[in-house]
């Protein structure tokens, strides 16, 4: 996501350790990252807000359907980016718990580092999203010329903040299976505004390599696959006309970030960079398939 998140009061994760009886032998998915790990939506009065609809729950019931015994904890924190995660500044947090939305108090690594080390061997399963947060301080909406230039720099520390998470993780727990993610690019709905807008929307998709490139070269040197959400969405088709209701002939890229988010919707509830309960089953699936086959 390349627009700028909008960060709330929200409602507490689903958390495991004391909350789940105290068993600490119990197995736990750990969720990490932004406002997509948080299961971000808008609701009816237009204010996004953390659901259980997210890729994290989503991904989470297909994993308790054949592990009735997991347990999911979700830390992902709206708004955050590669520095916050590894430093704080946006999500309060103490332990494991994310208790409020104050800075200066606890990282978001910092408590995925204590959960690791409270439940060392029993975490199969870490995903993560998070970078797209670090490009807000570069956003010109419909100037992709001035974005680029603030961009690559910006992407390169992604990238390098990155590594030093995953090298955090790692070593907290060697066992445990780490997964990334690519972003989609929500900026394709600017197609719909216009000639400008196609460019703008054109201009996004390159953006959105880059910086999908810089987040793969830390997942791969930590050896971390990586959920192809950008490839989901077939973000670079611009040429397979399809028919969007209400709008007419749009490319697939575009039909398909109008349909499995919010970013084409009408106000209240749009436009919102955030996926749909659809939107997150589709990343959900991308999870799945990067998953090594002994944890699917």
């Amino acid at each position: 996501m390349l627009v700028a998140t909008t960060v709330l009061a929200h409602d507490k994760p689903a958390h495991g350790g004391l909350a789940h009886g105290g068993n600490l032998a119990a197995d736990y998915y750990l969720s990490l990252g932004d406002s997509l790990a948080a299961g971000d939506q808008p609701n009816a009065q237009g204010v996004t807000r953390p659901t259980n609809q997210g890729y994290a729950n989503q991904l989470y019931a297909k994993l308790r359907a054949k592990d009735s015994s997991l347990r999911l904890d979700k830390l992902g924190c709206p708004g955050e980016t590669t520095a916050t995660l590894n430093h704080g500044g946006i999500c309060g947090y103490s332990g494991d718990t994310l208790y409020s939305l104050s800075a200066d108090q606890g990282s978001q690594l910092a408590a995925a580092l204590a959960f690791l080390r409270a439940h060392r061997g029993h975490v199969p399963l870490i995903t993560i999203d998070i970078g797209a947060n670090d490009l807000n301080g570069c956003l010109v909406p419909g100037k992709i010329a001035t974005i680029d230039s603030c961009a690559a720099p910006a992407i390169k520390t992604a990238g390098q903040n990155l590594a030093t998470t995953l090298a955090a993780l790692q070593a907290a727990d060697p066992q445990a299976t780490i997964v990334g993610m690519s972003y989609y690019i929500p900026e394709l709905a600017y197609w719909l505004t216009g000639p400008t807008g196609r460019e703008y929307a054109e201009g996004s998709v390159p953006l959105g390599e880059n910086l999908n490139a810089a987040l793969a070269g830390a997942y791969a040197a930590a050896h971390v696959p990586v959920a192809n959400v950008f490839g989901a969405f077939k973000t670079t088709d611009f040429t397979d006309p399809l028919t969007l209701p209400g709008i007419g002939s749009v490319p697939e890229n575009v039909l398909l970030v109008c349909t499995w988010t919010w970013a084409c919707a009408s106000p209240p509830a749009g436009p919102n960079e955030h996926a749909n309960a659809a939107g997150y089953g589709v990343i959900a699936k991308a999870f799945l398939a990067a998953l090594p086959a002994r944890r699917r």
